[in-house]
């Protein structure tokens, strides 16, 4: 498991990689441009450069890109689907040029539309984005169950891989946190592995390339995408270590994106706290460690 921290890569992405090394990261995850604006940011070829040359001298094995959250490739507005469709191109496009393992997606919402329109609004998007680029995955992720958000639980998922045409590049990302807003007991490893099972068998092992790590402000169930620093949440040390010693999760880039994971003065300490939390996991599960 490549355990890290969501980092920014303001002044560059090489800057990224600096931060992941300061925050003992293995993995990294980043916005490609800013979260909540629509405008494209260019990357020249002497950026990626530097950025890769950075990358080859790190211990950091693997970069994720995240999304912006403005897109919506749900939506029947054509302004905002031509802008969303944009957005996710240019994601894929520079995951092509970078080598990323991926780019997270929150497949979309509703918006008061018709269910239906919008998941096969999200399918046609995902063919379009991914002829488009090249190589690097999509990974859609699950939501918190929120009204009118796609992706809540594992049918609806496999709905979306299917509708977009069942392409190899086309995989999952996991939060822990919005796994239990919507009402998956994953606290205890026996029902986290039945949470495991039913993934299996709905969507596959083999489409689940990414984790999110991130606490719970809400209880089980709430339906409420609130995200807490770790081990300070209603799931706890104890639920985030059996989400981090889940034998079927190893080798899988595994993002924090809490607030203390994301500040330089704590970044370090909140990576280290989830290492240390899966190696405990691991020793109560009776599974040695390696290193």
């Amino acid at each position: 498991m490549l355990i890290g921290a969501h980092v920014s890569a303001g002044g560059g992405l090489p800057k990224a990689v600096e931060r992941g090394v300061d925050s003992d990261s293995e993995a990294i995850q980043i916005f490609n441009q800013s979260s909540r604006a629509w405008r494209l940011q260019a990357r020249s070829d002497e950026e990626v450069a530097a950025f890769r040359e950075a990358m080859d001298d790190s211990p950091i094995e693997a970069i994720v890109i995240h999304a912006v959250y403005l897109i919506n490739p749900a939506s029947r507005d054509s302004e905002i689907r031509a802008k969303s469709l944009a957005a996710l191109t240019d994601a894929l496009r520079l995951g092509d040029r970078i080598g990323a393992a991926g780019v997270v997606l929150h497949p979309g919402s509703q918006a008061g539309a018709d269910y239906e329109e919008c998941v096969e609004a999200i399918g046609e998007a995902i063919h379009e984005v991914l002829a488009d680029t090249e190589s690097c995955p999509l990974l859609l992720e699950d939501t918190a169950g929120h009204t009118g958000t796609i992706g809540r639980d594992f049918d609806e998922l496999a709905r979306l891989v299917e509708l977009g045409g069942g392409h190899d590049r086309i995989g999952i990302c996991l939060d822990c946190c919005h796994l239990f807003a919507s009402g998956f007991e994953i606290q205890t490893p026996e029902g986290l592995a039945a949470v495991v099972d039913e993934f299996e068998d709905k969507v596959g092992l083999e489409r689940l390339r990414a984790l999110h790590i991130n606490d719970s402000k809400m209880p089980l169930g709430s339906n409420r995408d609130r995200h807490a620093d770790i081990g300070k949440g209603e799931l706890g040390r104890g639920g985030i270590r059996t989400f981090l010693s889940e034998p079927r999760f190893e080798s899988l880039p595994t993002l924090i994106e809490t607030r203390a994971a994301a500040t330089p003065a704590t970044g370090r300490k909140e990576v280290r706290l989830a290492k240390r939390l899966r190696r405990e996991g691991l020793e109560k599960r009776g599974i040695e460690t390696a290193g």
